[in-house]
């Protein structure tokens, strides 16, 4: 491999280091994978956010006791603000730990 800023044969600079280079050819042709993302408090049927609902709000809160990102659990940006603060608050009220032990 060249050092990093030198010439390679092709005219262009190479840069040193395992990130540097082209993707694997592999990597470009694969996708990935989308999920659809259905927010579970939007449907008919769906429960209600609140922050008495310990076994509810425990599914959007990792082992360590940090909020899941919406990304991850597709909750919709309205829903996870409303989530995020029922959550705070039954912390507050002990009713959830800040942090799991």
């Amino acid at each position: 491999m060249a050092e990093y800023g030198k010439e390679s044969s092709y005219g262009k600079k190479e840069r040193g280091g395992e990130r540097g280079g082209d993707a694997s050819s592999a990597m470009r042709t694969q996708g990935f994978f989308r999920r659809s993302k259905n927010c579970p408090f939007s449907e008919e049927g769906a429960p209600a956010i609140d922050y008495k609902d310990i076994k509810l709000l425990t599914r959007f809160v990792s082992e360590r006791g940090k909020i899941l990102p919406r990304r991850i659990t597709s909750v919709s940006a309205k829903s996870q603000r409303k989530l995020a603060a029922a959550i705070k608050r039954a912390r507050i009220l002990a009713l959830l730990p800040f942090a799991e032990h």
